[in-house]
């Protein structure tokens, strides 16, 4: 039996994990298997974790998730050999990856016959300011889509999921546009009861990869001073696409927070206990390509450890 495909697509920060991560934890009997970007993004109770091998991680409840590593085809195929078979596979991809060249390696007929893409799924943050829909990757992202679901309206002001309808509808976007509180979203949408022939799709015309953002990390060993990284961020957030990382704070020693900077928004999170062996804090910087320095960026935050 052919095992369907769910996309998920969206730009950096959107709340693509926070879905990924709601559908695994309530998958209600279904066996999903899901291939992110990287296993450290996705934050699966510590009581739905069996177990690692071969780089996959078994979960309690017949779910597995494994991390992306080089082609996307040989890893759909590792995972239709696994016995049992998955009923379903989710696909996170990246937040500058454009889907359309995804879809375009999905139509393989090998792969097509196996695993049919079924669902191409953006999430979008509600807040998302209309002009960055102007952005040809954005634009990409959704006119793929099958269903956008609409992030992170808890954070964002009450008449945001109706602007963004709005917007949306502007872009002549014929997708279904769903609320997605907490990353929950109707499962009957994502994957519909179907036992029709998968229908191959035209993801459009392929346009020349574009090195568009970078990453740049920084680290310490000591804690940082919370109201100093707060200067440190407002300063750096008019320059981020996203940021992401872990620390001990000098106002809460011991106790390790999880830092993450999207749209605009920073918020701090407790964390799990700090692995051996590895920074005190460690975060991650997403900008586009020559807008941030290196230096710039270190003098700013070594300004937030503390001294001694």
């Amino acid at each position: 039996m052919p095992v369907p495909v769910l996309l998920v697509t969206g730009f950096l920060g959107a709340g693509k994990t926070t879905v990924v991560n709601h559908l695994l934890a309530n998958a209600d009997g279904r066996r999903i298997a899901a291939v992110v970007n990287d296993f450290g993004a996705i934050n699966i109770d510590a009581q739905l974790i069996a177990g690692e091998r071969d780089g996959v991680v078994s979960l309690a409840n017949g779910c597995i998730c494994c991390s992306l590593q080089g082609d996307l085809l040989r890893t759909l195929s590792t995972l239709l050999r696994r016995d049992p078979r998955p009923d379903y596979i989710v696909i996170e991809t990246s937040g500058v990856a454009d889907p359309a060249d995804i879809v375009r390696n999905l139509m393989d007929p090998v792969i097509l016959r196996e695993a049919p893409l079924e669902t191409v799924l953006c999430v979008m943050d509600a807040a998302t300011p209309p002009a960055a829909l102007e952005d040809a990757l954005q634009r990409s992202q959704l006119r793929v889509a099958d269903i956008v679901a609409l992030s992170k309206l808890d954070l964002a002001d009450e008449g945001a999921g109706v602007r963004m309808r709005g917007v949306i509808r502007a872009q002549r976007v014929p997708a279904v546009v769903v609320d997605a509180r907490h990353g929950e979203i109707p499962s009957a949408l994502l994957f519909p009861a179907s036992d029709r022939a998968p229908v191959p799709r035209e993801p459009g015309p392929k346009r020349p990869a574009e090195a568009r953002f970078e990453t740049l990390s920084w680290t310490a060993d000591r804690p940082l001073s919370l109201p100093h990284l707060q200067q440190a961020i407002n300063k750096l957030a008019p320059k981020l696409a996203r940021a992401k990382g872990l620390f001990e704070t000098i106002e809460q020693p011991g106790r390790q927070m999880v830092f993450q900077f999207a749209g605009g928004r920073a918020t701090l999170a407790p964390a799990d206990a700090p692995a051996a062996g590895v920074p005190r804090a460690r975060i991650v910087f997403i900008a586009e390509l020559g807008v941030l320095s290196k230096a710039e960026l270190h003098e700013l935050m070594d300004g937030c450890v503390a001294s001694g």
